[in-house]
């Protein structure tokens, strides 16, 4: 906590700047991922406008009457609850950072309540969909092209793995240890977990380090004449032979999904859902599956539970005859 003479420097600081040293903050002291930090920056900016149209324009404008109309304005215009919810989060992580750090003297948000999200069990793919689906992949890289190689490895290990797509394209080659079948991964809040990955896996990756990941990465310039792009120590390129964005990894995702039936999304986590659910039907400890996830509390694996449990109350509905 600053003292009366650091805290009186900050005061009047713009609503703008507090959100800019708040996400500043998340992404270098606390190491907040990127997709953190863009959605609290998506959130608050949506507060700073709001604000700024009442004419409100520094932090210490920011009052609990203020938040509360904020958020009942979004209710007003539709806004999922699941969104609702979302910003009232971001806004109290933005207040309980601005109190503590002196920037406010009281802080607004503890008070602040929004309606909870929808609860809706994560998507997950059958086993026999994922055997189905991987097929389709090995077929896809029989002929060496690199985008295939690529595409089967980063699917084969984002479903070996259960690691979230942040961790996946934050891969570089000397993480993964083929020896012993273990990838070290960078999770949220900058901490370092080894996880384990198969031989199929294994095998996908070894392909695509030696006849995929090569052919990617540029060797002379490009047609416009501007300088290659550095492919780095990156495991996964994207087809120009940078480093393998988060949204070139939901395209590859997006594109091997949208041929399996089934609702719900189809971004890189459905695999990490997918392997959760799998390891738990086959008889996994659930602290062990916490420790492969990188979840800090036991509470957030225990959604993989219910989603067992959801089929399983399915399965029993169509199969007993006096369901």
């Amino acid at each position: 906590m600053r003292d009366d003479g650091e805290r009186g420097t900050a005061a009047g600081r713009g609503l703008g700047a507090a959100v800019t040293a708040f996400l500043d903050h998340g992404r270098h002291a606390r190491g907040l991922s990127e997709q953190t930090v863009r959605a609290y920056r998506a959130d608050l900016e949506d507060l700073v406008e709001f604000a700024a149209g009442r004419r409100l324009l520094a932090v210490e404008d920011v009052t609990l009457d203020l938040l509360r109309d904020w958020l009942w304005t979004a209710n007003q215009r539709g806004l999922a609850r699941s969104t609702i919810a979302r910003r009232s989060a971001s806004v109290r992580a933005f207040t309980r950072w601005a109190s503590e750090s002196g920037v406010l003297a009281v802080d607004p948000g503890v008070r602040l309540r929004a309606p909870k999200g929808a609860a809706h069990l994560p998507r997950v793919v059958t086993q026999d969909q994922v055997r189905a689906m991987l097929d389709g992949l090995d077929v896809r890289a029989a002929g060496d092209d690199p985008g295939a190689l690529r595409d089967r490895a980063v699917v084969e290990l984002l479903y070996a793995a259960g690691i979230r797509v942040s961790e996946l394209v934050g891969l570089d080659v000397a993480d993964l240890d083929r020896e012993r079948l273990t990838v070290r991964v960078l999770g949220k809040g900058g901490k370092e977990r080894v996880v384990p990955f198969g031989t199929p896996a294994r095998d996908a990756l070894e392909a695509w380090l030696e006849r995929g990941r090569p052919a990617l990465i540029p060797t002379g310039p490009s047609r416009d004449g501007a300088r290659p792009v550095a492919a780095g120590d990156a495991l996964f390129l994207g087809d120009r032979g940078a480093r393998l964005g988060t949204r070139g990894a939901y395209r590859i995702v997006a594109r091997v999904l949208e041929a399996l039936p089934g609702a719900g999304p189809s971004g890189p986590h459905t695999f990490r859902h997918t392997a959760a659910t799998h390891l738990l039907d086959g008889g996994a400890d659930l602290r062990a599956v916490q420790e492969l996830l990188g979840h800090a509390s036991l509470g957030t694996t225990q959604i993989y539970t219910h989603v067992s449990s959801a089929r399983l109350r399915e399965v029993y509905r169509t199969a007993h005859p006096r369901a």
